[in-house]
């Protein structure tokens, strides 16, 4: 790879573990529209598999509540796997430019939602039932996009969970996801022995990013910062699809 190519890794990783220490979104989230503008989604989508296990396994242990969160949601953990297999074959089919603009449309929807957090709070026993469905459609947009995020995040802030088990919920689908995908990228020959080097050289961006997130969280007002933050996903989604119709 050129040393371009390099700096924009070393950017995303930097900016991705920023965000999320700063506001707690998701570290593929943040890194993907990043890397994606650079090298195109297809090859942006290995880089960020490892990155994202570690910090999910972090995220994981600090909040607890992991045999409790299986029992409960693991109808929707199952789901997941069939919905990502299919959105990966979708992914080897289409072109890169068309992934994108997925991407992007994505990380539109998700920042608009988070931004004005509509709809009354779901019932356990409705919760329940589209819990598979919540997986499924996750799984399938993250094979064709690498985002990890939609419909999950809004599915489980709907059920109002506590903090803690809402980010043991989130966390370990997004490590089932990273898991299951780090094996289809494998199998498309997406996910090389480079890009695992590069995404364990991409380590030191992402402790550096991390840490400077924590400080700026400690001193800086999290509800503005957080808003920014979903602005500029938003406009990073807006920037992939306009990519797309332009071509």
């Amino acid at each position: 790879m050129s040393v371009e190519t390099l700096v924009i890794i070393a950017c995303g990783y930097f900016v991705a573990a920023f965000v999320k220490g700063a506001t707690g979104l998701g570290f593929s989230t943040s890194a993907l529209p990043i890397l994606a503008l650079g090298l195109g989604l297809k090859s942006a989508m290995p880089l960020v598999i490892i990155p994202s296990l570690i910090s999910n396994a972090i995220v994981m242990k600090q909040a607890g509540h992991f045999s409790e969160t299986i029992r409960r949601f693991w109808p929707m953990f199952l789901a997941t796997i069939p919905g990502l297999l299919l959105g990966l074959a979708v992914l080897d089919l289409i072109d890169s430019l068309i992934a994108g603009a997925i991407l992007g449309v994505v990380l539109i929807g998700y920042g608009a939602f988070t931004l004005l957090r509509p709809g009354q709070p779901m019932s356990d026993a409705l919760g329940r039932k589209l819990a598979p469905v919540s997986g499924f459609l996750t799984g399938l947009v993250n094979g064709m996009t690498g985002s990890q995020v939609m419909p999950v995040l809004p599915f489980l802030l709907a059920l109002r969970l506590d903090p803690q088990r809402f980010i043991q919920a989130i966390n370990i689908s997004f490590s089932l996801s990273s898991v299951i995908m780090a094996v289809g990228l494998v199998k498309l020959g997406l996910m090389t022995a480079e890009s695992v080097w590069i995404s364990l050289l991409g380590l030191i961006p992402v402790y550096a990013g991390t840490r400077v997130g924590g400080i700026v969280r400690q001193r800086m007002n999290a509800a503005t910062f957080r808003q920014v933050v979903l602005r500029m996903l938003i406009a990073f989604g807006v920037v992939l699809v306009s990519k797309t119709a332009l071509a």
